[in-house]
């Protein structure tokens, strides 16, 4: 019998730890006491910090100190950190620039004071009027038994042209989106129709639960005579009110792209292209005034290229949100796996990872961005689990997209140091 002996030589000078390399800090999204996944699980999955936010407090008011360090506490008592505010809701008063606006920025304020005073760098926050983000399917069913959010502009155009019977809306849709909703409402039946309006109005997570019909055409009717232009006047005067304010309190403020990326119930989109994002940076430059950098919402559009608008606005993101969705015919988008869909991960990735080497080149003590793995696949045990919190939030599916994108990560990292780059 014939023994080999393999003898394997380890060149030690490039062996590096995970703590020595430029890494993204894992985090998970997390809805408070009341979320269906708790603390305890975030921290088995690898994570070191979470993405929360104080739901219980109305939109438009301050949030209490007391309250913001018991969420702290609370965080770090199970061994995490709070990393980033998810979010602080901007009131409908500021965006239309109307009614009590002037407190309701005020106690903007107040809140971004108090989460610098109590440690918190980084606050998220969005400008879509209305609406938070949209889909039409909430449990669509993938040929692997997966589950994932679905966007499908026929049903949709269904809810808005019929349903709704929003005035002007069929110049929102296609011809043939139009014949096939037209087509789809038809085949619901009377008792179908009440069933898929209540599900379309409930599945607004922006607008919550329990709104009628008349309640959402009321809604609308507030930005009546607001176009995008004038949307983008009103944030530029929320953002020269609180900017400065963030600054002075330590804080990063990080706009989140809307999502979808296009003007929906005729409502104005303004934070949807990479011409927009650089003309909100711009209304404020200051590194305070920044970007949550969501590559599913910005990837729902065709036309945006992600790696790019990473490497554009590097220096101001200052927290990420990495999914990656699927196009189909006709306008339809669904959630992808992590490293799958329309988005190029690895590309993503890679410039975000050079612009942490830069930053702590630079010495910058804020260097490290924090990213969550965004929404997720309904997968193996999410199903015997309690429904999420909120959809597209499993506990298993948001573990496999953190797993895949932690060794995504690393792996760019750790070639990155071997060869000496830098460079995204």
């Amino acid at each position: 019998m014939v023994v080999f002996r393999v003898f394997l030589v380890f060149d030690h000078s490039i062996m590096t730890t995970a703590s020595s390399l430029p890494l993204m800090e894992e985090s998970m999204r997390w809805f408070g006491l009341a979320d269906s996944v708790s603390l305890a699980e975030i921290r088995q999955t690898g994570a070191t910090g979470v993405f929360s936010s104080l739901h219980e407090v109305p939109y438009g008011e301050d949030w209490p100190l007391a309250l913001i360090e018991q969420r702290r506490d609370a965080i770090a008592a199970a061994g995490l950190r709070w990393t980033v505010v998810e979010s602080v809701p901007v009131h409908e008063s500021i965006k239309t620039r109307s009614g009590d606006f002037a407190r309701h920025i005020e106690n903007y304020q107040a809140t971004l004071r108090r989460l610098g005073a109590a440690g918190i760098r980084v606050v998220i926050y969005n400008f879509m009027p209305v609406l938070d983000w949209v889909r039409t399917d909430l449990h669509h069913r993938l040929p692997d038994g997966a589950e994932a959010l679905l966007y499908d502009p026929v049903k949709f155009a269904a809810f808005d042209l019929y349903a709704l019977k929003r005035e002007g809306a069929e110049r929102d849709f296609t011809p043939a989106q139009c014949k096939a909703a037209k087509v789809f409402w038809d085949g619901l039946g009377v008792n179908g129709r009440e069933g898929f309006t209540r599900q379309t109005l409930d599945l607004f997570p922006g607008v919550r639960l329990n709104v009628s019909l008349d309640d959402l055409r009321a809604m609308l009717a507030r930005y009546a005579s607001i176009d995008a232009q004038k949307l983008k006047e009103n944030l530029g005067l929320f953002l020269k009110a609180v900017v400065p304010v963030a600054a002075e309190s330590g804080v990063k403020l990080a706009i989140h792209p809307d999502d979808p990326p296009f003007s929906v119930l005729g409502l104005p989109r303004i934070v949807s292209t990479e011409q927009d994002l650089a003309e909100i940076l711009a209304m404020v430059d200051n590194s305070s005034n920044g970007l949550c950098y969501c590559t599913g919402s910005l990837g729902a559009r065709l036309d945006n290229n992600l790696p790019k608008i990473a490497r554009r606005f590097a220096s101001r993101i200052h927290s990420a949100h990495l999914r990656s969705v699927v196009h189909s015919e006709g306008g339809v988008f669904f959630e992808g796996t992590h490293l799958g869909g329309s988005a190029d991960m690895y590309a993503v990735v890679r410039e975000l990872i050079g612009e942490l080497a830069r930053r702590r080149a630079l010495g910058q003590a804020d260097w490290q961005i924090a990213f969550r793995p965004d929404h997720g696949h309904k997968i193996l045990d999410d199903f015997r689990r309690p429904e999420p919190t909120c959809p597209g939030y499993p506990l298993i599916g948001r573990l496999r997209g953190l797993a895949e994108l932690r060794g995504l990560q690393y792996g760019i990292a750790k070639a990155n140091t071997v060869t000496g780059s830098t460079e995204s």
